[in-house]
Formats: structure tokens, sequence, C-alpha cells
């Protein structure tokens, strides 16, 4: 579809208007969501200094999930980022994605109705595996001699 100016139509806004009215998420929850989760992973024994090794002003990184949760959640399309890369050195194993998981959970739980909850929650289990996958292929692997 097409406007009369020639430029195409986005249907983003009409997608992020029935996911906010089933959910009850917007720009302003997914800022608390996303700020007050941060807070938990900073303060946590297990992510905190692996966030603190490489984050050390923590204005941007915020800003940039709350677009990444804008785009996964609300479908805004706000995020241009690459999170693969981004993750793939990492020395992480399933433990600190599962506890990550574990602290998201919880936070939506705390901050988003129980619709919203379930929606970021689904999605941050699905980032959580694909990023997962993406570490693990990272590692050089040894391959065993056949001689």
């Amino acid at each position: 579809m097409r406007s009369t100016d020639s430029q195409p139509l986005s249907a983003r806004p009409e997608v992020t208007a029935r996911i906010t009215a089933q959910t009850g998420l917007d720009e302003e929850k997914l800022t608390e969501l996303v700020h007050r989760f941060y807070g938990k992973v900073r303060a946590d024994p297990l992510l905190g200094p692996i966030f603190a090794a490489r984050i050390s002003d923590w204005s941007p990184h915020l800003e940039r999930m709350v677009a990444f949760w804008s785009s996964v959640a609300l479908m805004t399309g706000r995020y241009h980022g690459a999170p693969v890369p981004a993750h793939a050195g990492l020395p992480v194993e399933w433990r600190h994605f599962e506890h990550w998981l574990i602290l998201f959970r919880e936070t939506a739980t705390e901050i988003c109705t129980p619709e919203g909850a379930a929606h970021v929650i689904a999605r941050a289990e699905r980032i959580a595996r694909s990023l997962h996958i993406a570490v693990e292929d990272a590692q050089p692997r040894t391959v065993p001699s056949l001689l």
C-alpha cells in the first residue's frame, strides 16, 4: 500500500496500538521495565561484574535497551543494532542467561500487567535462547585428531 506522495505506509503504528491495547505496554512502561531490570542486573553478584566490565556509561546502554524492547515488544522498529555480535564473545554460559531470565521475569511481573508481562517474558525467553546459541557457536572448538 502506498500513500499519495509515493512513500510506503507503515502498518507499525496500528500494530503498536493493538499491542498496547492488548498488553498495557507502552514506551513509558518499557522504560520503567528496562531501568528497574538493569538496576537489578547491576547489583546482582553473578551478572553485575559481567556488565560492569563492559559498560561504564549506562545512559546510552539503557536508551539502546529501551529502543530494543520497544522494537521487540511493540514492533516500533526503533532499534537498529546487532545484538548477536555484541554478545557472541561474552564469558557466559546458560546459567547466566537463566539467571538473567529470572530477574527479567521478576521485574516484568512487578511492572507490567499480566498480559504485558507474559508478552515481554515470552520474547525474553526466545532472545535468551538465541543469544545463548550465538555465544556457544562463537566458542573456539578443538577438533579431535583422526590420526
